[in-house]
């Protein structure tokens, strides 16, 4: 299985990165990106600097390769929740040079995923869905899926141009405002809606 992960599907993120693009960034996570079970994270020793981004995450249940946005629907049946860990500094330093920076965010255990996905028939509303990160209590970054840029829909068409999509392929769909470090002993807390999704520790 792969992980594709969309980047800057929020404005107000975009804004907090002074990004401009107007189509999705799509990137690749190797499967040993996997964090499951609420594991702890531990601080990779290349890295001072590891940032958090909270996403909603699809997880696909059909092969599909240039599937049409208007039949994307049929490719996932739940919805979950994930962490893009990102090495801020590795990142800042490969786009300063002009280099691929696939290192920072596709570094061992560097995509935590919930340990339940929720069916899609139990959302209400796939377009206004609400998620949350707590980090110590606190809550520090919250989006929804109202807000994004490129639909669940849009952002499966658009990957299958280019991946073939296989059962158990997992989409990271972005991250809203908010993003920030983490460090030893911090306590993150992920949320869809009010349903506790993932409760994990970094070390």
């Amino acid at each position: 299985m792969k992980i594709i992960c969309v980047g800057h599907n929020y404005e107000a993120h975009n804004q907090e990165l002074n990004f401009s693009e107007q189509s999705p960034v799509l990137f690749i996570k190797p499967d040993t990106a996997l964090l499951r079970n609420n594991t702890p994270f531990y601080i990779p020793d290349f890295s001072h600097n590891v940032h958090y981004e909270t996403e909603l995450v699809l997880r696909i249940t059909r092969l599909a390769k240039n599937i049409s946005e208007r039949f994307a629907n049929r490719c996932y049946d739940t919805v979950g929740l994930g962490i893009d860990f990102t090495a801020r500094d590795l990142q800042d330093n490969f786009k300063t040079k002009g280099l691929p920076w696939e290192i920072c965010k596709g570094f061992d255990c560097s995509a935590p995923i919930s340990a339940q996905f929720i069916p899609k028939n139990e959302i209400e509303d796939l377009n206004n869905i609400h998620f949350s990160l707590k980090k110590n209590g606190i809550r520090v970054q919250e989006g929804n899926s109202a807000d994004m840029m490129y639909s669940f829909d849009r952002i499966i068409a658009e990957a299958s141009k280019y991946f073939t999509l296989k059962i158990g392929d997992l989409i990271f769909t972005g991250t809203p405002k908010g993003v920030g470090p983490v460090g030893p002993g911090d306590h993150l807390q992920g949320w869809i809606e009010d349903r506790l999704m993932f409760d994990f520790y970094v070390k």
